[in-house]
């Protein structure tokens, strides 16, 4: 395949890695926006910058913050960046993913513990928990296995191949 346009890499279809973190990040940025529309996030009024004392939630079900609809946006965004080669596109799904999956289980402590601890800054409840779980896992997959085989013409590669 010849060069694309601008002289980078060879003009084709993205490798499938690449398209699903761009449609994750995606997806993050569009949560992070309707994060701060009234009406889709329900008590509105209630919106703190961040804590548990934040009782607005998004689509009337996930609770959120200021801090949260952030977070949400910066993750978007270092996705999208992250998503311009395939290997950035492996650390942002499978990494984001394992963030995801560490999330989860610090919702599930701060609500065993002490929900109105401190510790918890970031506004989660049983719905975020369940969700945090499931996009866990889901990018963890994502990134393990779309990426077997992208970027090495179709083969696994093995050790005598990186001579």
């Amino acid at each position: 395949m010849a060069p694309g346009a601008r002289g980078g890499r060879a003009a084709g279809p993205r490798p499938r890695v690449q398209l699903a973190a761009l449609v994750v990040a995606g997806v993050f940025l569009l949560i992070g926006v309707l994060g701060f529309i009234p009406g889709i996030t329900t008590d509105y009024g209630e919106l703190r910058f961040g804590g548990h004392h934040s009782d607005a939630q998004l689509l009337g079900l996930f609770q959120v913050s200021i801090l949260h609809n952030a977070l949400h946006l910066i993750f978007g965004l270092a996705g999208l960046v992250l998503a311009r080669s395939v290997a950035g596109a492996r650390v942002f799904l499978a990494g984001g993913g394992a963030f995801y999956l560490a999330l989860w289980l610090y919702g599930l402590a701060i609500e065993a513990v002490n929900p109105d601890a401190g510790a918890n800054i970031l506004p989660v409840n049983d719905p975020d928990n369940w969700l945090h779980l499931a996009l866990g896992f889901g990018m963890v997959a994502l990134g393990l296995l779309l990426s077997n085989q992208a970027g090495t013409g179709g083969r696994l590669d093995s050790p005598a191949d990186r001579r």
